[in-house]
């Protein structure tokens, strides 16, 4: 039987109301002090425990996809995503410190690049928040001293933390592996929360009265990077990508910002601002800014924008599943943005599958960066 499949959790559910009835039923037999006794009342109440919680986790797990079968569970799913391109015809910035490409091997940058912690403040927002920037071998080489690199901005989903980035999904290691092997440009890697002022989930909104959450990204977040990395000027050379909460802000920030974001790529991503206990009131009563947070009606009200795009799902374990075939399409009918997708068999919401994906997205991504090594 399937991990998400009905029949294992009613079976886990019955196996817990089993072994609880079973625990009461058998307790005064077992309440003598024999050493035989001890031990049953000790597995009594393991079993009860553990059919417990399998039984809550695999009814969270259906109601929430985090994983798509018990091969993604426990990290055995390995197929790596394709991307299928549907277009038609084909501030201040201080560095905190400094680290090597996690499994990259190598103690100079100038050999396996290197990953430096930054804070970030936006010059007119006065957001502030920390990163984490990516530079290639390449930066630090003498031949490209004078070169600017494509720059893509990553995103955590929500809460998310930066450093799970770097640890957990592997985009300095990945990115560092298909440069080597000709598959991308060397690219730098600006990593970071969509969450710029937790623990309030703002979606990338600038909203009224509160954190100008998108200005932040559109504007400020590129500025410091030109200010203080060589990083590329034109709108050709930057890109934004994400997972989930940042799967939507990439997706959102590549349509609205066209002239900074010549393409964004939402893994696992949504198409609509949600409003919770996280969120609060992001909109304030403004009906255009909600319309302009909801990518459904803004695809099919305002002109569309020349920049490309790229979301992934999966057949099964991803509840964005059929929003996303949606998607593709409203896209497609635009008739000027570019989409592409990735679409695995089976995966769910969680590190193996987007680390399944992140490889195809990030070679996607650099045939979209316009800025080439010289």
């Amino acid at each position: 039987m399937g991990l998400t499949s009905n029949k294992t959790l009613v079976l886990a559910v019955l196996s817990a109301v089993l072994l609880f009835a079973g625990t009461v039923w058998l307790w005064p037999r077992l309440a003598r002090r024999s050493w035989r006794a001890v031990g049953g009342r000790i597995g009594l109440l393991l079993g009860t425990q553990l059919a417990l919680f399998a039984a809550v986790g695999l009814a969270a797990n259906q109601a929430f996809g985090f994983y798509a079968s018990w091969a993604d569970l426990f990290g055995q799913e390995k197929d790596q995503g394709v991307v299928v391109d549907h277009t038609p015809g084909g501030g201040p910035l201080e560095v905190v410190g400094s680290r090597r490409v996690p499994g990259a091997g190598g103690a100079l940058p100038r050999a396996g690049g290197r990953v430096q912690e930054v804070g970030i403040v936006g010059r007119t927002t006065r957001i502030a928040t920390p990163a984490y920037v990516y530079l290639p071998p390449e930066y630090f080489q003498p031949r490209y001293r004078t070169h600017r690199f494509p720059t893509a901005v990553v995103l955590t989903g929500y809460p998310g933390t930066a450093s799970a980035l770097v640890e957990k999904l592997h985009y300095p290691r990945t990115a560092l592996e298909l440069a080597r092997d000709g598959r991308a440009k060397p690219m730098i890697l600006v990593m970071m929360r969509p969450t710029v002022t937790p623990p309030r989930d703002t979606e990338c909104v600038d909203i009224p009265g509160g954190p100008q959450t998108e200005s932040f990204f559109a504007k400020d977040l590129p500025d410091a990077l030109r200010s203080h990395y060589r990083v590329a000027e034109k709108a050709g050379g930057l890109g934004i990508i994400g997972n989930s909460t940042g799967g939507y802000c990439a997706l959102k920030i590549a349509l609205h910002h066209p002239d900074v974001y010549a393409a964004g790529a939402g893994l696992s991503a949504y198409y609509k601002a949600p409003i919770d206990a996280t969120t609060g009131d992001l909109f304030q009563g403004d009906k255009a800014l909600r319309n302009r947070a909801d990518l459904w009606w803004y695809l099919a009200h305002m002109p569309a924008p020349d920049t490309s795009l790229l979301v992934s799902s999966s057949r099964r374990g991803e509840t964005n599943y059929r929003d996303t075939l949606r998607f593709i399409e409203r896209v497609k009918d635009t008739g000027r943005t570019g989409i592409s997708s990735i679409v695995l068999e089976s995966g769910g919401h969680n590190f193996n599958t987007w680390r399944r994906e992140i490889p195809a997205a990030l070679e996607w991504m650099s045939e979209r960066l316009t800025e080439p090594l010289k």
